[in-house]
């Protein structure tokens, strides 16, 4: 068969809606098979904890600061978005480990940070406990997302807590950074063992909009591109030769 032969494209529809699963999670759970239940800016809590500018100049285990701090900030940038709840959290934050993100804290100027002075695990911490349940009781909300510095200790230690009191636990692992390769490893297997479903920022962001179509993708489309230089580039260059080439070419060779 020629390329002239191929049978036509179908084309989906630009009315159609995303299609829920044939069957409920809590049925394919009650089946014994995988219950795919997955985030949605209608069901999610978002927790950035401990992404401090002492603890993140620290982080080893990354192919540069810069990749991890443009997943952070393009994990709020999401949330903002979306309208996903977030609390913030810091840990000792008067000392060396400093204080939250410029750019976190610009992107939520009305969300109070919740200082821990000491307690490691912030679901253990008695004031971010009762934000966050008191989030969850008003919202009914229990899919939480969750990104810390460092993903062994301010990651793993309040999903497995949270996993124990029965919440959804999705860990953001690129958008956490580690001390050790090691460390980075211990705990992914250490939450997944324990029934986290991790995730990573740019992937997550794809399955919290779901359909380009929705209203939210213009405002989700700025994280890929401000934050994902790989494929922003890609976008830009589209883009900027849309209808024609910006810089015209002296050699007469491109039309």
């Amino acid at each position: 068969m020629t390329m002239a032969e191929r049978p036509a494209d179908i084309v989906s529809s630009i009315e159609d809606r995303v299609l829920p699963n044939r069957v409920s999670a809590a049925d394919a759970r009650a089946a014994g098979r995988f219950a795919h239940d997955k985030p949605t800016p209608q069901n999610s809590i978002v927790l950035l904890i401990d992404h401090q500018i002492g603890l993140m100049a620290g982080m080893r285990d990354t192919t540069s600061l810069a990749e991890l701090k443009n997943n952070v900030v393009g994990l709020a940038q999401f949330a903002k978005a979306l309208g996903i709840p977030v609390l913030l959290s810091t840990s000792n934050a008067q000392w060396q480990n400093g204080d939250t993100l410029p750019e976190i804290k610009a992107l939520f100027p009305d969300q109070p940070i919740y200082r821990r002075t000491g307690i490691i695990n912030a679901y253990e911490d008695p004031s971010f406990r009762r934000a966050f349940e008191d989030l969850v009781e008003r919202t009914g909300r229990r899919h939480v997302i969750i990104a810390a510095c460092t993903i062994g200790t301010c990651c793993a230690y309040p999903t497995l807590s949270m996993l124990n009191d029965g919440y959804r636990v999705f860990p953001v692992v690129d958008a956490c950074g580690g001390w050790s390769r090691y460390e980075i490893e211990a705990a992914m297997a250490r939450m997944a063992g324990a029934g986290a479903e991790l995730v990573t920022t740019f992937a997550l962001g794809c399955e919290l909009q779901a359909d380009w179509k929705l209203p939210s993708a213009n405002a989700m489309l700025a994280p890929f591109k401000e934050n994902l230089p790989e494929y922003g580039l890609t976008i830009e260059s589209f883009w900027n030769n849309v209808g024609g080439h910006v810089v015209a070419d002296p050699f007469g060779m491109v039309k």
